[in-house]
């Protein structure tokens, strides 16, 4: 099969590499020229650790171009991968989605192939694919599902930072197929794509849309419980938050998988899909009180961290704190619904002067801040400027900081996950993790 990418952002450029880079033939299609030009040049157009390596790998099987009508030509399955941004009542905006349906559909009615199948990869609020994009397709295209092309609802679970090793690796392909021979088309793609076997979920297309969101929904949910119960280990001495949520993880009906307490979740997944998750619901009249919760305790993390960075910052005559992250997670430039980003916004209303430094976000924290804060070349600079630093992403970078970091006398460091090894600091360092109890000054 050839295959098809339509849209070239943080996750489809990512797909379209893993499949050109497994031996498919694949064209991406956007309306970006300057993300197809990249790809047409070997270059990759956004940044995600180990895409560039595999676009040299796969550039002989990969091209890209700007006419919807090159996918259907040229490819026997379009995945489509474009932006579903989140409305104001948290469901999602299926416009892009549909305009590139659009597209794909007039180029499928001009075409004298029997059939395509369309494999729509964006998060999408359920029911949204029966009600509105098949109805679409069919009337754009004068084809009937199932007959003159296939859908599928193939959602995936990836994160930025670790786009390329959840792809190849995933626990799961879900696949809502408007029949089987739609589905078991995308269950032969990924048997050539996947380097391990994960579990192949196969369903209606609605039933796809609804775990989708549930999966993200639960995931937030344990995020939430293991903060709220950092929270309550800080409060009783001797209290280990590390401790507990291992022994918790070790039984098999939970699971150690994103159960470690520290900052909110962020970025452009976890926050709109349990707000999504919530909007679905209400649609149906159901109440998905547990969502809200998860939510609800997700904004509050961070006024926790702010509350305990000002009682350290105290009446120091020096009003500054360093900040250690500003990506909403390692290894990635995304600052959006970024934990880092709040909390340096809330301390900015305290009056307090900011000195951030992130290995990869300071372009984006630029775009967001300007002027307003400082903006330092390294480490080491952050902590020349302050004496109160805080850590907010697991970047390998900042777990390296030891004695020989530390510049002021004395200097307090708030790890938000515990990723320092305090053996390795000195008694300059008032080393305060969050999750264990510390006494912090009021």
């Amino acid at each position: 099969m050839h295959l098809s990418v339509v849209g070239l952002g943080k996750l489809g450029a990512c797909a379209a590499a893993c499949f050109a880079a497994k031996g498919f033939d694949v064209i991406g299609v956007d309306i970006d020229r300057e993300a197809v030009s990249a790809i047409n040049k070997g270059r990759a157009p956004i940044y995600e650790p180990r895409l560039q390596a595999l676009m040299e790998a796969a550039r002989p099987r990969l091209r890209a171009s700007q006419d919807y009508r090159d996918a259907i030509q040229e490819s026997d399955v379009s995945f489509l991968i474009v932006p579903t941004p989140s409305m104001d009542d948290g469901q999602f905006s299926s416009r892009f989605v549909e305009d590139a349906l659009g597209q794909l559909a007039a180029a499928l009615k001009e075409s004298s192939k029997d059939y395509h199948l369309l494999a729509l990869s964006s998060t999408v609020s359920p029911g949204t694919t029966d009600r509105t994009l098949i109805p679409l397709v069919e009337a754009v295209s004068g084809r009937r599902l199932n007959t003159g092309f296939g859908m599928c609802y193939n959602p995936e679970f990836i994160a930025l930072g670790t786009v390329i090793s959840d792809f190849l690796n995933p626990d799961l392909v879900l696949i809502g197929e408007s029949n089987d021979f739609a589905g078991e088309q995308l269950v032969k793609i990924y048997e050539g794509v996947c380097e391990n076997r994960p579990h192949v979920a196969r369903m209606s297309i609605v039933s796809a849309e609804v775990a989708k969101l549930s999966i993200n929904a639960y995931v937030t949910m344990k995020i939430s419980f293991a903060n709220t119960l950092a929270t309550i280990c800080e409060a009783i001495p001797g209290a280990d938050i590390d401790a507990i949520t291992t022994a918790l993880g070790a039984d098999r009906r939970i699971a150690p998988h994103y159960l470690k307490g520290g900052l909110s979740y962020g970025g452009p997944c976890f926050p709109r899909d349990n707000r999504a998750f919530v909007a679905f619901a209400r649609e149906h009249q159901q109440d998905a009180v547990l969502a809200k919760a998860t939510d609800a305790v997700n904004q509050t993390q961070v006024a926790h961290i702010v509350t305990k960075i000002l009682g350290y910052l105290g009446s120091r005559t020096d009003r500054s704190v360093a900040v250690l992250g500003l990506a909403y997670k390692a290894n990635t430039p995304v600052i959006e619904e970024s934990a880092g980003v709040r909390i340096v916004e809330a301390l900015l209303k305290e009056d307090v002067a900011i000195v951030a430094y992130d290995p990869i976000a300071l372009d984006s924290a630029r775009e967001r801040f300007g002027d307003k804060i400082r903006y330092a070349s390294s480490m080491r600079e952050c902590f020349a400027r302050s004496s109160l630093c805080v850590i907010t992403t697991t970047a390998d970078q900042f777990r390296t900081i030891s004695a020989a970091d530390i510049v002021h006398n004395p200097t307090t460091i708030v790890d938000c996950w515990r990723i320092l090894r305090p053996a390795l600091l000195d008694d300059r360092v008032q080393y305060v993790a969050l999750g264990k109890s510390t006494v912090c000054p009021q």
